[in-house]
């Protein structure tokens, strides 16, 4: 097909693809970023990822750019750079939201703003580096390019999930999770697994196409890109829809939970002042239903308040359980966030019995999910396993401590892990509960394949606080992540936030519920059953490194052919 001019589409995609690879200094570092940044439009709310078509070819163009002279080592230095200077762009513009928890906390934390979000991102860049940088190492020309970019940015970004504690917060692969057809291979290969796909079948149509091009091939070779990649969506689409159709809901019987979105404003919540306001507020808020009648709670078998909902430590004041028993008919339990601490402080003279007497340390503190019978005892507790950095702990705690450095909570201390593995939960006639709080749920292979065998929970509760961030599109990629758990597992999952979006999302990934962002109600649900346990919650990341192996195989295979098509080819 031509224009009007006559030349062809993949004579004008070359055109595009030629500028980029000629672009010098701060141009292809501009490109670079530019294209990281446009990238983060195919993740939530947005998902616009046929941005994905522009951006990431734009990657591999200019690897290609890398000047061929250049001794090995240097080629991958400076594609190292370009990856970096890539990462940068997309971490900068998909993270922007994290400043927002220091404006919250403004008085202390202020001077810090600029180097989280410079600082965050410019970190988590290098990952990308590393995947870019190597992947040149093993350059060539033709499609075998496209699958190692593919593979390094996949490991990139599983290594991203764990180093350090890990942080996989818009993992490439989220781009094709919406619409909720398109999401339901993760069922089968994670979030990680659909990043490998994500990223070559987004570079695949327009580098095909111009490698075709300039060897001089027909129009139907320099569409076979486009191609592929169409048949892979249409594939992806079909198993979806057919995924989806295959399992119609049913519910756990006699289950019915309210879940109760208060919208407390961040600056609020810790005013000492407030307290008494915000409990009650949350005990009357409990007895009005999704219409805004009260009824008491009548046939409403757990409440589920969000993250933290009471801004003080209910367990160390007596009257709370009073109360929450006077708002609880016979048979309801109330499951809510709370702060907790050890009932007494340690002290370094508690481990030698004729030690000096010691200065006690902190009690240890905990983020945590209790459970209250309609008597007001805390009857189940879980303590948060995986912790916030800098927002919940600090490395190197007491050091930093003593220099005057404190974690965004402010809690001298830090909060403590909780024990592992993590608890199933039987909460009244709800068996076999998984309790997440807050960014817990962002983790696969954690929630997906469980701490131990035949790990199987009925329900994920998701407990958050999204408040420290506004009205940004970080709570709305947090809530695209939560559900995506849901489709890994087959496990429903609902999710309380005070500042956020609550919901019931079912085990296919359908919002059965929804409470939007500041938005103060409550949801009355009941609770989907289990879909047969997926391959990935199975499995787990094993069958990650199994597509990266094989594709890294096909790499093997296409290089070999091209290497002997070159010796073999006649000297002119």
């Amino acid at each position: 097909m031509a224009s009007g001019q006559g030349v062809s589409v993949g004579g004008l995609i070359s055109i595009w693809a030629n500028a980029v690879r000629a672009s010098t200094d701060w141009r292809r570092f501009s490109i670079a970023v530019f294209s990281g940044a446009l990238s983060v439009l195919s993740l939530a709310p947005f998902f616009l990822w046929p941005v994905l078509f522009i951006t990431l070819p734009h990657l591999v163009w200019l690897i290609d750019s890398v000047d061929k002279k250049l001794p090995a080592r240097s080629r991958a230095v400076s594609a190292a750079w370009i990856g970096w200077l890539f990462g940068f762009g997309y971490f900068s513009a998909g993270l922007f939201w994290v400043g927002e928890a220091f404006l919250v906390a403004a008085d202390d934390f202020l001077w810090a703003l600029p180097f989280a979000v410079t600082l965050l991102p410019a970190g988590l860049a290098l990952f990308f580096a590393a995947a870019v940088g190597a992947a040149r190492f093993l350059w060539f020309p033709g499609i075998a390019r496209i699958l190692v970019v593919a593979v390094m940015l996949t490991v990139a970004e599983w290594l991203r999930g764990h180093v350090l504690t890990g942080f996989p917060w818009n993992t490439l692969g989220y781009a094709y999770t919406a619409p909720l057809p398109l999401a339901q291979i993760v069922s089968v290969i994670g979030v990680y697994g659909l990043t490998l796909w994500v990223v070559a079948l987004s570079a695949l149509p327009a580098v095909m196409t111009v490698d075709a091009n300039e060897r001089g091939d027909g129009p139907w070779r320099q569409s076979i890109g486009a191609l592929v990649t169409a048949l892979f969506l249409v594939g992806l689409w079909g198993y979806g829809s057919l995924r989806l159709s295959a399992y119609p809901l049913s519910y756990v019987d006699d289950v019915k939970m309210r879940i109760v979105q208060v919208s407390v404003p961040q600056r609020e919540k810790w005013i000492p002042a407030n307290q008494e306001r915000i409990f009650a507020d949350h005990l009357k808020l409990s007895g009005v239903n999704a219409s805004g009648t009260s009824d008491n709670l009548e046939g409403i078998t757990h409440v589920i308040w969000p993250e933290v909902a009471l801004p003080f430590l209910p367990l160390e004041i007596p009257v709370v359980g009073e109360r929450i028993a006077a708002m609880l008919p016979e048979g309801t339990h109330l499951l809510t966030g709370a702060l907790r601490r050890d009932p007494r402080a340690q002290t370094s003279a508690e481990q030698k019995d004729h030690a000096p007497p010691a200065r006690p340390t902190p009690r240890r503190a905990y983020n945590s999910m209790l459970v209250f019978d309609d008597a007001g005892r805390p009857v189940k507790i879980y303590d948060k396993i995986h912790l916030v950095p800098f927002g919940e702990y600090l490395p190197f705690q007491q050091t930093l401590e003593s220099i005057g450095l404190r974690q965004i909570s402010r809690m001298r201390g830090g909060f403590t892990t909780g024990i592992e593995p993590r608890p199933l939960l039987n909460i009244g006639k709800m068996q076999e509960i998984a309790g997440l709080i807050c960014y817990e749920a962002i983790f696969p292979g954690e929630v997906s394949a469980g701490p131990r065998p035949n790990y199987r929970p009925r329900l994920y509760i998701n407990i958050t606080n999204d408040g420290w961030f506004g009205n940004t599109t970080g709570p709305r990629q947090h809530f695209q992540q939560a559900l995506v758990r849901a489709v890994e597992t087959g496990v429903p999952l609902l999710r309380a936030a005070n500042n956020g979006i609550s919901a019931m999302i079912g085990p296919a990934g359908r919002v059965m519920h929804y409470l939007a962002l500041n938005h103060r109600g409550t949801l009355d649900t009941t609770v989907p059953n289990v879909l047969p346990a997926t391959l990935y919650s199975r499995l787990g990341d094993w069958i990650v490194f199994a597509q990266l192996v094989l594709v890294f195989l096909v790499v093997g295979m296409l290089y070999h052919r091209q290497r002997a098509l070159f010796v073999s080819a006649p000297t002119p």
